[in-house]
This record gives structure tokens, sequence and C-alpha cells, in this order.
């Protein structure tokens, strides 16, 4: 309610007129529609999840977590009240002890002995350096010291517990007596004392069997030594090292010298100055024995029974109690002694944590060698026999062992899912929850009969360094996956097995509660007092009211102390007894059955086992039917990190998880994951080169395995990492497929079928390359032509009206062609930008062939003929008809053929004719390069309807008012169909460039030696025009080396600047060659040939000589083909005299250059003059 602060002047009675209530009516209409929306809400969130809840099974991952550990806030003090004010003391007193032991061994499990058990980890011989082993051990010193400081405390509780017993079990009979003790025996005092020395004990086994530490301790201790001697070198004050140096010793002597327990129990027990007498006290002697008599009953009736639940924890607690009780009283008892080391014949070793294994015979011979002096040799060798023998029998029975236990888990799992999906029934709610109470056992007892096996098993074989079978390594892994899916089980329907805790809980403490009330009833009806009978009472009403609560672990405590003063005097018959210990027993375990069945299925040791994650990755490979165990196998993995985050030896606990993470990724990667890549790939490229003879395939023959299971597995999750097996796999296919094709682009189509054959048999979904495609019309690719360019223009020869280019000769019975739809496809390949590249490579090899060109023309030989002809033709063009004789071109033929020929019979005039055909055919592939551009460029362009008049999508998407990536794109999509409409119009005159930069070079003074070139054409054309015919002759023949169709190179360089019409372009001398009317000399003189023979075919004719006839008849065919092949060159210079306007002289062509700047230039002008007269206008 609001606070009043109306002022008394505006009191007056208020007048109800059903506001608020109307108010009140709305508000909780409107919280009605949030609940119902919000509960349809969270309906909705849970039919998306399923049971699995998301697609990876990790504890971890629980964005709730569920913890059904029972808790209070209730103190000692405040649970332990009755009116018996002694009996309070008594039981707060050893509860407040019990407490403190079960926190030291929950320090010691989860600090210490993982802080010992990975020193050293995480660093390989390979990568430490000198004076790393110095630096961890630095870093653990600090840890050291916390361990020395725990046990000072174990030590001190140890202490404190025995003289709390001896106070209370006096033997002396005059000294008053806290409570009468007879029949009294805490058991459970003793059992939790047996806990804090195994803690103890292990911490020595630990340290004993860890080399690397002892190894590092030594070293730091020599470093200390060097840092002694010159303390000033390390920055270190002298004063403060022996402070330090004692220290160290003190450590050493206390934790590194394996004293640990032997320390604790040789403590001075007995009080100095007057107070508890231990060692004297024959009743505590008496109780002590007897007590350690008890446990063991119990212990040795259920040790390697299928009901074993901690018993082999609670014997090593019984021989470290034994050997206290040796340490106090000096007094042994051999029966007993010997029955603790029969033990031995059940359980011949035992895991106290990770991978240190414990052998009780070996302890206690050593802790009390009197004892052992008692035994016969025999007896003690035959202990050491037995455990070889136990190994040996565990090997052979491992197999069946997993058989059993898969039977086991499997029908357990059944009957778990059975009960739980029942709905409880209210008649009969007593007995499902005891059904329920036994499954629940029954799975952890499963759980720890599994993890014993495992552990002692692995444990042994490291222990006594024998080596394991692969059928034994595999059968402990399948044990390992049976531990992870019973734990899964509790985890998976964890829901309901919270609601069944509680009602078992309470089920079971009114079972206790029942039991209690009829003792105390028989208590109270007996009416005869004493002190004893009110301890009794007490006892029993503290025990009732404690249970009645929640069953948490204080309380389960302070119900067994006080049931240990209850029971006395026969207040519960030996049937009500046994019913009530079994009933609080299913109490501990039920109360705790979270936590006991996660300790149970931990798997951390496996860290020290790691060696046979491959031999089960292997396994795994071969048997892909159950696949789905790698999940299980990962899980147990994962348990190790908990434990790796105590480590302290590094500079963070990050390093030593990255290591770990690393080595079992790399395991994974090299047994399982490169495996199946590679499988798959081989699979698939097998399938589709069914066509081709491969090896047998037949999954009748050679067997067959499914391989497609792998990828139905749900990700897997290790660290901070999901490994999805499907992802992995698919990546590698498209990477290999991806870069397979860009090699051998040809192969595109390969490499989809096998695409769509991984989609359709494993169900991978592929991507696709989006690579452009080789057609079967790519032929040689433009960028290999490119770099072997001068292997190519001697191979091939070019054909100037089909723009084709042929190979000269080839070893296989066809010839490759390259045309312009080819050089299309390759652009269209790699993309415009190669077509400069192209040229530029042309533009290198033409300056070496130029170079060589340059040569031969300086050449005195050769110079000296070509300036006689020179003269000789300015001499006789008068009185020739200004022709060049053939016969002067004939006689410099074979004047060449003088100076030498090569072994392969060829003149000088030959290789310059070969010279010149290669530039000529480099120009050819300069033309068809052009035309290869325009082609794809119009090929591109196709899809716009009108080039003329294309629109701009930048201003359309402006005016629309579209998002900025909208506006980039299509500002992109304008860039592109400008450049492809340029293309598609123009192309670069790559001919002009190329006569541009090599022009003046030519005409310069100092090649003048060049300008001879024009007179050496016509013997050129004369000795082409034989090669030609002799080539073309040749096709006919069987021998065909040598034989050719087409070799229009050299007319591309004759007359087209491509050649000679590119040189004699370069060297502006077109009309000096016109000027020789080289051609029409020819012809003029095949057709006097021809008139002559046909002339001569007519007077024979009447003398019927038809030998002669035939040799006239061949002579005349000889000049026309002669003649045609003359003509055919002809044509193709003057074709290609086109493409190097070689009607204009540089002079000519100067003039037009400098009338068309001039005109720019006058227009530029006008629009200047007509923008000024058009201003006034415009104002």
């Amino acid at each position: 309610m609001a606070v009043e602060t109306l002022s008394p002047d505006w009191e007056f009675d208020r007048v109800d007129d059903g506001s608020q209530k109307i108010h009140a009516e709305v508000q909780l209409k409107n919280y009605g529609k949030f609940l119902e929306e919000y509960t349809s809400q969270l309906r909705r969130i849970e039919d998306a999840l399923d049971d699995s809840i998301g697609d990876v099974w990790d504890f971890n991952l629980d964005p709730i977590a569920l913890k059904l550990l029972p808790y209070e806030q209730s103190s000692l003090l405040e649970l332990i009240k009755t009116e018996n004010k002694v009996l309070n003391k008594v039981i707060t007193v050893y509860a407040a002890l019990c407490c403190e032991i079960k926190k030291l061994k929950y320090e010691a499990e989860t600090k210490f002995y993982n802080g010992l058990l990975f020193y050293g980890e995480g660093a390989t011989n390979a990568s430490m350096v000198e004076g790393d082993c110095q630096i961890q051990m630095g870093r653990f010193i600090s840890f050291l010291q916390e361990l020395s400081c725990f046990v000072t405390r174990c030590y001190e509780v140890v202490m404190n517990v025995v003289h709390q017993l001896a106070a209370l079990y006096i033997s002396n009979k005059i000294a008053p007596k806290i409570i009468e003790t007879t029949g009294v025996h805490f058991q459970t005092m003793y059992e939790h004392l047996g806990e804090l020395l195994t803690v103890l004990l292990t911490l020595d086994e630990i340290i004993d069997n860890h080399i690397t530490l002892k190894d590092h301790w030594t070293m730091y201790k020599r470093l200390l030594k060097s840092v002694h001697h010159n303390p000033s070198k390390f920055g270190i004050q002298e004063e403060k090292l022996k402070p330090f140096e004692k220290f160290l010793l003190k450590l050493e002597g206390q934790l590194l010298d394996g004293m640990i327990f032997q320390a604790c129990i040789e403590q001075q027990f007995d009080s100095l100055n007057g107070g508890v007498s231990v060692s004297k006290n024959s009743t505590f002697a008496e109780e002590f024995a007897h007590s350690i008599r008890s446990i063991f009953a119990n212990v040795e009736a259920k040790l390697g029974e299928p009901s074993e639940i901690d018993q082999r924890d609670k014997y090593v607690g019984i021989c470290g109690l034994f050997v206290l009780h040796f340490q106090i009283f000096r007094t042994i008892d051999k029966k007993f002694y010997k029955s603790l080391l029969d033990i031995c014949k059940k359980v011949p070793a035992i895991t106290l944590t990770a991978n240190i294994i414990w052998f009780p015979d070996s302890f206690l011979i050593q802790k009390i060698p009197a004892a052992a002096k008692l035994l016969d040799r025999k007896s003690l060798q035959a202990i050491k026999i037995h455990r070889d023998t136990f190994l040996q029998q565990k090997a052979q029975s491992l197999t069946k062992d997993v058989q059993s236990y898969y039977v086991f888990v499997s029908s357990w799992m059944m009957k778990m899912e059975s009960i739980l999906s029942k709905e409880q029934r209210m008649d009969k709610f007593a007995e499902d929850l005891t059904n329920r109470c036994n499954v629940f056992i029954q799975g952890f007892l499963y759980a720890y009969s599994i993890s014993t096996i495992i552990k002692t098993t692995m444990n042994l074989y490291m222990s006594m360094q024998k080596p394991m079978t692969k059928t034994s390594v595999k059968a402990l892994c399948r044990l390992v996956e049976l531990l992870k899916a019973i734990e899964h089980m509790f985890y998976r329907r964890s829901m309901v097995v919270a609601d069944s805790v509680s009602h078992i809980t309470q089920h079971l403490q009114h079972q206790a509660l029942h039991s209690i009330s009829v003792a105390k009833k028989r208590v109270i009806s007996d009416k005869k007092y004493s002190e004893q009978r009110l301890d009794v009472l007490s006892a029993l009403v503290l025990a009732e009211n404690t249970l009645n609560g929640p069953s948490t672990k204080q309380r389960r405590l302070i119900v067994s102390l006080a049931l240990s003063v209850g029971t006395q005097m026969k207040t519960f018959k030996d049937e009500e007894l046994f019913p009530l210990q079994v009933v609080m027993k299913k109490l501990d375990l039920i109360s705790e059955l979270r936590e006991r069945v996660q300790t149970q299925c931990d798997c951390c040791f496996l860290y020290w086992h790691r060696a046979v994650f491959p031999i089960y990755l292997d396994d795994v490979y071969e048997n892909a039917v159950d696949a789905a165990r790698l999940h299980y196998m990962f899980s147990a993995l994962r348990d190790c990190v908990p434990a790796m985050m105590h480590a302290r030896h590094l500079e963070s606990y990050e390093i030593l998880l990255d290591c770990y993470d690393k080595e079992i990724m790399e395991i994974l990667n090299e047994h399982l994951l490169d495996k199946l890549c590679k499988e798959i790939e081989k699979d698939l490229r097998l399938s589709v080169h069914t066509h081709l003879k491969l090896d047998d395939r037949n999954p009748f023959k050679v067997g067959m395995k499914d391989l497609a299971l792998f990828f139905s597995l749900n990700p897997i999750r290790f660290f901070n990492r999901f490994i999805d097996i499907r992802a992995y796999v698919t990546h590698y296919l498209d990477k290999t497929f991806y870069n397979l094709t860009t090699v051998a682009l040809h192969d595109w189509a390969t490499y989809s079928e096998m695409r769509n054959l991984a989609t359709q048999r494993y169900g991978l979904v592929m991507t696709e390359a989006h690579l452009p495609s080789q057609t079967l019309e790519q032929g040689l690719d433009v960028l290999e032509i490119m770099r072997n360019i001068h292997i190519f223009v001697s191979r091939y020869l070019y054909n100037l009206n089909n723009q084709i280019f042929i190979e000269r000769t080839s070893n296989n019975k066809h010839l490759n062609t390259i045309n312009i739809r080819h050089i299309a496809n390759s652009i269209r390949t790699h993309g415009t930008g190669i077509m400069n590249t192209t040229v530029n490579f042309t533009y290198q090899f033409l300056k070496k062939k130029f170079y060589i060109f340059s040569q031969f023309m300086y050449d005195e030989h050769i110079k000296s003929r070509l300036i006689k002809d020179i003269r000789f033709f300015r001499e006789i063009k008068d009185q020739n008809d200004h022709k060049y004789p053939f016969d002067r071109a004939e006689k410099f033929n074979r004047g060449i053929r003088k100076l030498g020929i090569t072994p392969e019979g060829q003149s000088y005039l030959d290789q310059f004719r070969q010279l010149i055909s290669q530039i000529g055919n480099a120009m050819g592939y300069v033309r068809m390069i052009r035309s290869g551009g325009l082609h794809c460029s119009s090929n591109a362009i196709r899809f716009v309807p009108d080039l003329e008049d294309i629109v701009n999508f930048e201003e359309l998407v402006k005016e629309e008012g579209l998002a900025e990536e909208t506006l980039k794109a299509a500002r992109h999509l304008d860039s592109v169909l400008s450049d492809h409409t340029r293309n598609s119009a123009e192309g670069t005159e790559y001919f002009k460039m190329l006569v541009d930069v090599f022009a003046p070079e030519f005409r310069r003074p100092k090649n003048i030696h060049l300008r001879n070139f024009y007179i050496i054409v016509p013997p050129l054309t004369l000795n082409f025009v034989e090669h030609s015919i002799s080539c073309k002759e040749k096709l006919n023949k069987k021998n065909k080396i040598g034989a050719a169709f087409t070799d229009d190179g050299f007319a591309m360089v004759l007359l087209m600047a491509a050649g000679v019409a590119y040189i004699l372009k370069l060297l502006d001398q077109y009309r000096e060659f016109d000027s020789l009317h080289w051609f029409q000399s020819v012809r003029e003189k095949y057709l006097k040939e021809i008139r002559a023979v046909a002339k001569q075919q007519n007077v024979q004719s009447a003398s019927q000589d038809e030998k002669l006839l035939q040799t006239m008849n061949l002579t005349q065919k000889r000049l026309d083909v002669y003649l045609q092949e003359f003509e055919l060159l002809y044509f193709s210079l003057s074709s290609a005299r086109i493409f190097f306007r070689a009607d204009k002289t540089a002079a000519e062509e100067n003039q037009e250059k400098k009338e068309k700047e001039e005109e720019t230039k006058t227009s530029n002008g006008d629009l200047s003059d007509s923008a000024v007269s058009a201003d006034p206008v415009v104002k």
C-alpha cells in the first residue's frame, strides 16, 4: 500500500466508483494473455529442440545444468540438537572432523593429484630448450609450498582424530568416561581416517612414479648452486638465498623423498604435557583393531563381486589404518595380516588415481617389515606370479567380458527407458520407486565394474611394461564406449531421474524413520533408567530428527554417527538392523547419484593411455557400421580437460590444452579423416572411370565398406571446435576437384560428374567450382602458346585466308589446328587481359628474331651480292622494261648454296626464309589474337538488346533510391557493359603498334645495311615456291616427313610487314620493291616457257613420239604448278599489304598525321568560338 500523504483539508469520505476493480481486471487479463503467449513460446522452443537438445552431445553445452545434490545452509551445531549435551558434543566433534577429511580429500583429488600428475606434460623433449626444465620447476615451487601446507594440515587432522577417539575410549578405570562406550563403535570415523591416509599414500605414489619431477628438481638444485656462487649475476640478494635453500630442503624432505605417509604415522601421538595417552591405551587399541576388522569383514565380502561399490578404496584405507595401528601400538595380528595379503589374489592391484597403480603386498611388506619376515617367501612369490597370471587371463577373457557387458548394458538401457517412460500409478507408487531405485543403482554398479576393468588392465600393462595386443586395445576401447553410454543414458533422462531421485530419497528416509521409530518405542517401553539407555534414546532421537529433512552429506553423516551410539544394547533386532543398513547405503548412493556416476564414468586416465587412440580409429574406419561410437570416445577424451586446468608448471594451462588438442586432432586426421577422404575420392574416380579396365571391384570378392555411415554422424565437439566429418570430406573434395580442374580445365565434365556422384552416393552437398569450363574446341591454350612462342612459330604453319594455324608435323595420325574459335574460348577462360600480355611476348620474340635478321643482312657475302644485284638492276632496268630478271634471282639462289649447307641440306637462304616465316607466323598469331578477342567480346555482348542505346543502370538505381550495395553493383554492371561494347566495336590495332615500335630503329642510319632487303625478296620468293612445291609433293608419298600444304607465314612476312610486308613497312621500302616488278617478270617468264612447250607439243604430235609427249606434258604441268604457286604467293602478299597499309610511304603517313592534328585543333577552335558567341545569348 502507498503511504497516505493527503493534507487534513482534503480528508473526505471516499466513494467507491468501481474504477479500481475495472483497472485490476484489465491488468489481470493482460497478465493472463502474457502468460498464454509466453507458454506457447516456450512450447515452440521445446518442440524445436528434440531429445538430443542440439546436434552435439556435450554436458558443457547445456544452457541450464541440473544439480541434484541436496543442499542446505544449516550448520552442524544447528543440526545436532538433543537434550543430551555430552552426546551432542561428541557427535559434533566427530562430524566436524569427518567433514574436514572430506574437504581435504576433495582438494587433493582435484587440485594436488592433477597438479603433480600433469607436471612436465605439454612440452616434448624436442621442443624443450635448455633451461625450460628449471623454469617449469621455478613456476611449480609455489604449488609444492601449497602441497606442503596441505600435508601438514592432513597430519594435524590425523593427530586430532586419533586423540579424539583415544579420549573417548579410556582404559583408565579411575578416570571419568565421557560417554559409555561399551558396544559403541564409530566405524564411520575409522573409514574417514582411512580415506585421509589413502590421500597421503596416493601423493607418495604419484611423486615416486614421477621421474620427470625428480629430474627437474635435481636440475633446479644445480641451478641454485650456480646462483649461490654468483648471486649478483642473477640479481638476487645473498641473504635471501639461504632461507630459500632451507625451504627447498624442507620441501624435499617432506614431499619428494616418498615419506609423506610414513611421516604421518610416525608422529608423536602421545601428548607430552600429560594430555591424552594413546600408545598405552589398551581399550583404544582394541577398539581400533576391532573397527579395522569390522570394516575389513564388510569389504572382503563384496570385493570383486558384481555388487562392489567402493570396497577397493576402503581396502586401501584399511591397509593404511593397519600400518598406523602397528606404528602406534607396536602389536600385530598375524592372522589378520595374512587375510589382508590374501586379498591380493582377488585384487592384484588397485588404481589410486589416473595411471597410478598400487600393489597392497609391496606396501604392507615395505611398511611392516617385521610381519613380512613371519611369512614364507613362497607365499610372497605366489602373489607376484598370481599378478602375471591375472593379466594373462584378463587379456584372454576381455573379448568375452565386452560381449557380456554389451548385453548387460543394452538390457539395462532398455529397462531404464521402459521404467522411466511409464506413468507412475498412485496405487503402486512405492513399488515403482523401489524399481527405479534398483535400476539406477544397477546402472551405477555396471559403471563401477567396467571402469575398474579398464583402469586395472590398462594400468597393469603400463606398470609391468608388457605390450598389449590389438584385440585387447579394441576390447578396452569398447568398454570405454559402454562406460560413456551409461553416463549418457543418465544424462539423457536427467529430467525424469531428477524427479525420481527426490521421491526415492523421501521413500528411503521414510523406511529408515520407520525402523528407528520401532527401536525408539522399544527403548522407551523399557522403564529401567541408565545413562547408557539415555544416550541410546538421545542418539535415536537425533537420527530421527536429522532424517526429517533434505538428504545432505552432513545429515547422512550425523545419522551414521548417531546410529553408532543408537545400535548398542540390542536396540535393534538383527533382522531390523541389516535392512536399515541397506536403506542407508541406498540413500547414500541415490542422494549422490549424479556425482557418483560422473566419477565412475570419468575417463581422465585415458590421457595417459592415448597411444591406444590410433588403433581405435583404425578399427572404427575398418568397421564403419557403428561409426556413431566416435561420439562416446571423444566424450571420454574430453574428460581430461578439467583435470588439466590444474597444471601449474606452464605459463598457462591453455598451453597444455592446446598441445593435447593438437595431438588428438593430428591422430584423428591421419588415422580417420584423411584416409576417409582418400577412399571416397578413389571410389568416386573408379566409379566415373568404369569404362577403363580397372581392378576387380566386385563387392562379393573384394568386400565392401559403407563409408556413407560416417556422414550421418552429428558433429563431434572437441575443445572449442566441432569436428564435422561430412563437412571435412566435402571441403577436401571441393578443394581437390577445384584445384585439379584449374590445372586441366578440359576435365571439368569428369569432376562435375564426380560431384554429382558424391551427392547421390554419400549425400555430400558439393560446391560448384564456377570455373569457365573448356570446350572440345579449346585446342592449344593461349597461355601455353605465349610461353612457348619460339616453339610454336617453328612447329605451326599459317593459312592467311582461313586464319588457321596447322601443325607442321606430328607423330600421331592427325594434325592439331588452331583457329579463331579456339583463341576466343581461351580468352574467355583466362580473361581479356591475356591479349596484351601475348602481344608483349610477341614483341620480345620479334626483337630476338630481328637481331638474327640484321646479322644475316650485315654478312659480307650477302651484303656484297645484294649491292652487286642492286647495281646490276639499275644498269639494265631501262633495257629490261624495269623488270627484275628471273635468271638473276635463280643465279643468287645457286650462289648462296655455294657458301655452304647445313647437315640437313639447307642453304643460308633456306634458313633466312625460315626466319622470315617465323616472323610472319608471329604476326599471324597477333592477328588471330585480335580476331579471337573480337569474337569473344561479341559473344559476351550478344545478350544486350541494342548496343547503340544501353541503359545507365546507376542512374536508374539512384532514381529508385535503392541501397548502397545495389548502387555499387549497378556501377559495376555499367562498367562491364561499356567495356564489352567498346571491345566488340573496335579491337586494338596491334599491327600498327608493332610497326610503330620497330620502324624508327629500322630506319636509323646505323642500320643502313637493312636497306638492301628489297633486292633479296625475288630469290627468297623463288626459294619459298620451290620449298612449298616440294612439301606438297610429299603429301602423296608414303614417307610424309617434311610434308605441308600451306605456309603463308612467309607471305605474311613478305608483304604484310609481318615478314616482308612487315619488314618492308619497317624499312619504308615498298616502293623500291614495287619498282622491281618481280611478279610480272615471273609471270612473263613462265608464260613464255608454257607457250614454247605448247608449240613443241604441236610439232611432236605429228611424229607420234609418246615418250617425248609425256615428258612435255610433265614439263607443262610443272610450269603450271610453279606459275600457280607464284600467283598464290602474290595474292597472299597483296592481302598482307592491306594490314600494314603498305600503299603509303613514311613521309605520306607523317603528312597525314599532321593534317589530322591541324583538323582537330581547328574543330576545337571553332567549338570555343561558338561557345564564346553563345554566352551572351544564354545570359
